[in-house]
């Protein structure tokens, strides 16, 4: 699967770099690098809109010209893969987990560490939703826990899950290479109780569910919280990101209307994680 990556470089970058994120995250761009004053976007070939991408900044330009110029370049996979690595560091997430790669070498670790092959997957720790979502995790009691994870990207969410005690595991990606990855990562991990499905809604089991781990963009949220709210066990919990704050107050009132309620939300750098509970 290859690539285009997407650098736009912004002459008002403190005040417009989460904007620029949000509007080209609308158009599938699905991993995103902010480093003044530039902001560079991922997105798959296949998914890749140019009159959408042009629309979009020409729209821009007429409101606020904070756009100074953009690039845009194919990554081939192998190339990709090596930029992964490349930028592949270590990740801490508080004192207590660490998401590294195969090829980093560090002193021991107390904590959980969680040894990620990212291919072109989505989830490594280092981007904000990951983030917030595992340390969201490691607060919560997963022990004996059947666990659904939509979206599951690298598995990095499955693999924690099951160090914390879960006891079954349904990981899903609508990607059949994210699927593939996450099998990888789950056997490099000697995980036991992961099963890792290529899918969508309709891969996930005819069962119930103690918690829901969704890390996806706002729209595909919307559109599959009937679905995992059907699927929770009463008192389950339905953990929620992929999406930007300003986002979160929508996603609370759908959950509303589905019985869900809402026991807290965390912030990190503009993103957000909701918590729900059936």
């Amino acid at each position: 699967m290859n690539y285009y990556e997407l650098t736009v470089h912004l002459s008002d970058f403190e005040n417009w770099n989460d904007i620029i994120v949000a509007y080209l995250a609308d158009l599938d761009f699905e991993s995103f690098q902010e480093e003044a004053p530039t902001v560079k976007a991922y997105i798959q070939e296949t998914s890749y809109d140019g009159a959408a991408l042009q629309a979009l900044f020409e729209s821009l330009q007429q409101e606020q010209p904070v756009v100074d110029q953009f690039e845009l370049k194919l990554i081939p996979q192998q190339n990709w893969n090596a930029q992964w690595e490349s930028q592949f560091e270590p990740v801490f997430i508080g004192e207590d987990i660490r998401v590294v790669a195969p090829f980093h070498e560090l002193p021991s670790f107390d904590g959980i560490e969680i040894v990620i092959e990212p291919k072109m997957s989505f989830g490594t720790g280092h981007h904000q939703t990951t983030h917030l979502m595992c340390a969201a995790m490691f607060e919560m009691d997963f022990q004996q826990k059947r666990v659904l994870d939509m979206g599951s990207g690298t598995g990095v969410l499955a693999i924690l899950a099951e160090r914390l005690g879960a006891e079954e595991i349904c990981a899903i990606d609508i990607e059949e290479w994210s699927a593939e990855n996450c099998a990888e990562n789950a056997t490099r991990n000697a995980c036991q109780v992961i099963t890792s499905i290529h899918g969508g809604l309709e891969a996930i089991p005819e069962v119930s569910f103690d918690i829901i781990l969704a890390n996806i963009n706002k729209n595909v949220l919307k559109a599959q919280l009937p679905t995992y709210a059907a699927r929770m066990e009463k008192g389950a919990y339905l953990l929620l990101s992929g999406f930007f704050v300003s986002d979160t107050d929508e996603l609370k009132e759908l959950a509303l209307h589905l019985s869900l309620q809402f026991e807290a939300q965390h912030e990190r750098e503009g993103w957000a994680v909701l918590i729900f509970k059936k």
